[in-house]
């Protein structure tokens, strides 16, 4: 029979873990993150809905969203044990250059929308953390800002063809002037998706003033007040614009591109060219025969045509075809850095990312997308240890298998 008694200070004190209350709100935010899916429910929180929608919302049903989710929920990893892993190299080379991981912070328009701190804030932690990233054509920092708050980092600028094709070489010798290291040519957008939960907000660029916002607003004031108290939206392409992302991309971007806009363009780049929103492989072959140093297959995040091939399936075919001649990266989907591991055992040379910096950065601004990338950081090296990989390098196909079904 088991004999209590009444526990005595000396036994529950060293068990007291008091601490002072932590007064900053974006760090108490912070303190009880732990996964992306974690940063994604704290920016719910933060950022009004219509705001958390734009960056969380897909085209049409969501069902490319979706699907790229589960595709990575299928890959079943293969590790192989009783290999010394106490030292974990994670870097790789990414267009000739070195890379501290297998990631890129990929293109995002209206960065200061999420938090006003915006691009200055994700290029500064992509510069500590070695990776590279990419302003987008519809960012709301200018190309030159942005390598003035971020003169060490690696720079690349994405482009979409306009139908102003002035405005186009205008964005190109605007990069190269400002020592952009490569241009991402994004290939996808003819014209809008169709985003419903924007449709549904009334989401406009940049957000305006209603009943329903202002009802909202009380429910996010820090967010509305960094919008009303700093600069207005800076864009790095456009003086100015008031209208929803589907008539910007209406009024501005050019459905008759054609691969003749991209042998113009790389005539006009003596840079590296990453030709963005490959789905298939005879696309993927025939921007690389045009001059592509690299391709990223990509869905635009399940944003433009719904029930698109969903990038991680279409990789091996894809490395197949041209892996030998430009490199290859993915995106879509990619919520942990055990996602990161996947998609390079693969074969991409890398993974770009979006949504798991936005989520950082709605919910705390720069220490949100720092929060981000340690927790990827952290779970890519996690991974490739338990799977007995000391090294990127390191990682092949055998190293992962796509499950046919969830489960």
């Amino acid at each position: 029979m088991t004999r209590r008694h009444l526990p005595r200070w000396s036994q529950l004190q060293p068990l007291l873990r008091t601490r002072a209350p932590e007064l900053d709100p974006t760090a108490r935010r912070l303190a009880a993150v732990a996964s992306i899916l974690d940063l994604r429910r704290a920016a719910a929180r933060r950022a009004p809905r219509a705001v958390f929608d734009y960056t969380d919302g897909a085209a049409g049903n969501e069902t490319s969203l979706r699907r790229s989710r589960e595709a990575y929920a299928r890959v079943e990893f293969q590790p192989h044990v009783l290999r010394d892993v106490s030292t974990i190299d994670t870097s790789t080379i990414v267009l000739g250059a070195p890379a501290a991981l297998p990631l890129v912070f990929g293109p995002t328009g209206f960065t200061r929308m999420m938090h006003t701190e915006g691009e200055p804030a994700v290029a500064r932690v992509a510069s500590r953390a070695g990776i590279p990233y990419a302003l987008s054509t519809m960012g709301t920092t200018s190309i030159e800002r942005l390598a003035a708050e971020a003169p060490g980092g690696r720079r690349w600028f994405q482009l979409y063809l306009w139908r102003d094709r002035g405005a186009s070489r205008d964005f190109v010798a605007r990069a190269q002037a400002a020592g952009y290291e490569a241009l991402v040519l994004t290939v996808d957008t003819p014209v809008a998706g169709p985003r419903l939960r924007d449709v549904r907000n009334g989401l406009t660029i940049p957000p305006s003033l209603s009943l329903k916002t202002v009802a909202e607003g009380s429910l996010h004031p820090g967010w509305w007040f960094d919008l009303l108290t700093t600069d207005p939206l800076e864009f790095a392409s456009l003086n100015h614009f008031d209208g929803t992302v589907a008539e910007l991309v209406g009024r501005m971007f050019d459905p008759a591109a054609t691969l003749a806009d991209l042998a113009w363009l790389r005539d006009a780049w003596d840079g590296p060219l990453v030709v963005k929103g490959i789905q298939t492989v005879a696309d993927a072959r025939t921007v690389v025969e045009a001059g592509a140093d690299a391709v990223v297959i990509s869905n635009h995040g399940g944003r433009q045509l719904d029930r698109a091939p969903t990038p991680l399936e279409q990789l091996p075919a894809v490395v197949d075809a041209v892996g030998d001649r430009a490199e290859v990266y993915v995106d879509g989907g990619i919520l942990s850095g055990a996602d990161v591991v996947a998609a390079v055992a693969l074969g991409a040379r890398a993974a770009l990312v979006g949504r798991a910096y936005l989520y950082g950065l709605m919910a705390g601004g720069e220490r949100g997308v720092q929060k981000a990338v340690d927790i990827l950081t952290t779970e890519v090296t996690g991974t490739l240890a338990l799977l007995g990989v000391t090294k990127v390098a390191d990682l092949r196909p055998e190293h992962v298998h796509l499950r046919p079904t969830l489960g």
